[in-house]
């Protein structure tokens, strides 16, 4: 079946980015990699003569990416999926002598991007066991290579597909892409100077109170401490434990000391 390809006009980038798998024989696989780029903002994914798919393992594998997957066009070659692309990028660890220039994938992502301003770009993934053929790397205008270990370069083909749109999506947000948690924020305004020093006047009464700091030889003691908080950058609602634990300190200073059952208190002997 070959169906004709969708260009689109969005507005990013990413939007404009088809990834192309050819010949996939392992239905598992195209699920897998649906669910890499669904997490990367991808959603363009287009199977050149697939074995088996529409398939529920791929479903499977999608893991909540099974949008990706209804979306998907199948294409019968490669210049059908690349027909209205204006550049095309083939993934392939292996250096072609008669291909075109390799690039390592932060650098392609760069540039597929800077491309994808003009149209419709692609990366074109190959079989899990041979690649991409010299014919395929060569309807493509650059290889795109995963600097992995150099004695052990190859990739599973979802784990590919996961780097090459990873790297897309920190190019497209320039390094720094959103991030949505689902955490509340904690925190609290930070502490004024006025309160700081508070704290540490504080503090030192409680340490000469229990004798743990001498004031006649204080050494560097304080200062010591001085940094440690200054490191932590105090925010209002930490003074306020640490005073209140100061306080507790204080109180238990305060108590008089018990007494055990039958010894006399001091000064009656």
């Amino acid at each position: 079946m070959n169906l004709p390809v969708r260009s689109r006009s969005a507005g990013s980038p990413l939007d404009r980015v088809r990834v192309v798998l050819s010949h996939t024989s392992h239905p598992g696989n195209i699920g897998a990699a649906a669910r890499a780029m669904k997490t990367m903002g991808l959603s363009r994914l287009l199977l050149i003569d697939p074995k088996r798919f529409p398939d529920d393992e791929a479903v499977a594998r999608a893991a909540g990416a099974a949008d990706v997957l209804a979306q998907a066009e199948i294409c019968a070659s490669l210049d059908a999926a690349l027909a209205d692309c204006v550049f095309a990028c083939a993934v392939s660890a292996r250096h072609r002598n008669l291909g075109p220039p390799p690039l390592a994938a932060r650098a392609a992502a760069a540039e597929i991007l800077a491309r994808a301003g003009a149209g419709e770009v692609a990366l074109v993934f190959g079989n899990e066991t041979a690649g991409l053929s010299n014919i395929e790397v060569q309807r493509c205008q650059r290889t795109v290579f995963i600097p992995a270990a150099p004695d052990y370069s190859s990739l599973n083909l979802a784990s590919a597909v996961q780097v090459l749109c990873y790297e897309l999506r920190l190019a497209a947000f320039a390094g720094l892409p959103p991030v949505a948690s689902k955490a509340v924020p904690f925190a609290s305004p930070p502490a004024s100077h006025q309160e700081v020093a508070l704290f540490f006047a504080h503090l030192e009464r409680v340490m000469i109170g229990s004798g743990f700091l001498d004031p006649q030889r204080p050494r560097r003691l304080l200062p010591k401490l001085r940094r440690l908080f200054g490191r932590a950058e105090l925010e209002r609602d930490e003074i306020n434990i640490l005073r209140g634990l100061l306080d507790a300190v204080e109180r238990k200073f305060a108590e008089p000391a018990p007494h055990a059952e039958g010894v006399p208190n001091s000064g009656t002997i």
